[in-house]
Order: C-alpha cells, then structure tokens, then sequence
C-alpha cells in the first residue's frame, strides 16, 4: 500500500498518511505524492474541497528525520518546502481529521486548514526550537494570529505539547470527537464545503486567510532560517540524539 494513499469521494480528495508504523512521519516521497495530489485537485474543476487524514490512530509525527537528514546531507531539496508552499496557496477548502499525533508539520499544517476535527487522543506538539530549529509553514505570523501571543509563545517557544480541548479552546480545531466518529464527521463537512457555490467559496476563504504574499513571504524567511539553523551545531547534536534515541 502507498504510503499516501489518495481516493476520491464525489467532490472531495481524500489525503490519507498510511505510514502507521512509522507514525506516518512525513519522508521526502510522501512529501512529493502530496504535492502531486494537491496540484491534481486544484487543477480538477470537479474536485470541491480536499480532506487530510492520518491511518492508524495517528495523524502525523512530523518529517521523518533520518529521511530528511540524509537528503539534505546528500545536497537534496526538502520536498516539505515545497508541501508548504503549496498548501498555503491552495485555493480550495482544506478539512484535517486528527487523531493521535500532530507533531512539528503534522501541526502547523492545520494552520493552512479550513476546519479541523480531532479525537481527544490527539496530542499537539511543536518541538522546533528543541531540535535547534525554526518553526516552519508561516506559523511564526500565523499562530500568534489564531490562538493569541502567549499559547503561541508556550507551544512555540516553550514546546508544550497541548490536548486536542486546549487545541478547540484556543481556536485551532472545530471540535473534539469521538474516534469512530472522527472520519464520517470530516467527510461530512468536507462534502458539506464541496457542495456550496464554487466562486463564493473560494472567493470567501481567500478573503478570510488574509495576504497570500504576505503569509508565502514569511514561509520563505522561515525557510531560510531553518536552512541555516540546521547547520548550526546545536540542531546538528540535536538531530543525531533523537536519531540515536530511536537505535
């Protein structure tokens, strides 16, 4: 099985991250399929709204690091950048179905989505600056805009890993559901989305995310000073102690 599985539902493109024994941490291939998948259902008139979800009980533990160690070592581009770019542009409604982890990109990708639905199993955590990193996907402008300066100031700078309650408090998921009602509640509001007045739609959301140079100009800074951060020495120790830490 692929380890992004890609389905359609009448107007919706399901996105599902099937990596489960790998708690679906995100590799350069996978990156790739998502941006093939998603500039295939911008490019479809037919496709309304697109829904991202996670197999196995866990959403996404964020980039698989030794995957992305060794293709940056090996002079490579991070295919993330590129993911990040193209949801942020992405004019269609975008629904998330969390359960489980949402670490690193599986969290600041939420911040792209239109509606977010999470089981109270879900756990959020944003471990940047603890790997002697930056934060990544505009959430540097986008999170203190969504749930305030000082939770984004706990879960950015301090890591705290925060509850899918805190997450819906704070205004970054819809609502907490059940488990097995997790998916049926995604896909009901993301065919609810697909159904509406196409233009109006679109037109709408556009309005409501703000500046889209704005927002790509601040993923790219963010972009460049991850790529510097990660040569430094303290992402470097950090990086090669959570890869042995896995050994």
């Amino acid at each position: 099985m692929a380890d992004v599985e890609v389905a359609r539902t009448g107007a919706v493109l399901e996105l599902t991250l099937n990596r489960p024994a790998k708690k679906n941490a995100l590799t350069n291939a996978m990156y790739r399929a998502l941006n093939v998948a998603l500039h295939e259902a911008e490019r479809e008139q037919a496709i309304g709204a697109v829904l991202i979800a996670g197999a196995g009980g866990v959403f996404t533990a964020g980039n698989d690091i030794g995957d992305f160690v060794a293709a940056v070592a090996g002079g490579g581009e991070m295919a993330g950048a590129d993911f990040i770019r193209k949801i942020a542009a992405f004019p269609k409604p975008l629904v998330a179905a969390v359960d489980g982890l949402a670490v690193g990109v599986g969290c600041t990708l939420l911040l792209h989505c239109d509606l977010i639905y999470a089981t109270a199993q879900s756990r959020f955590s944003l471990p940047f600056v603890d790997l002697g990193l930056l934060p990544e996907a505009g959430s540097s402008l986008l999170l203190p805009r969504r749930v305030g300066m000082a939770r984004a100031s706990a879960w950015l700078l301090a890591g705290e890993s925060f509850s899918a309650e805190e997450a819906r408090e704070a205004g970054l998921a819809n609502a907490v559901v059940a488990p097995e009602a997790l998916l049926a509640t995604a896909r009901e509001k993301a065919a609810a989305l697909a159904a509406k007045p196409r233009t109006a739609l679109m037109a709408a959301r556009k309005f409501m995310r703000g500046e889209r140079d704005e927002i790509l100009a601040r993923i790219d800074a963010e972009l460049e000073a991850f790529r510097k951060a990660l040569a430094s020495p303290e992402a470097q120790a950090a990086l090669t102690a959570f890869l042995n830490k896995g050994k």
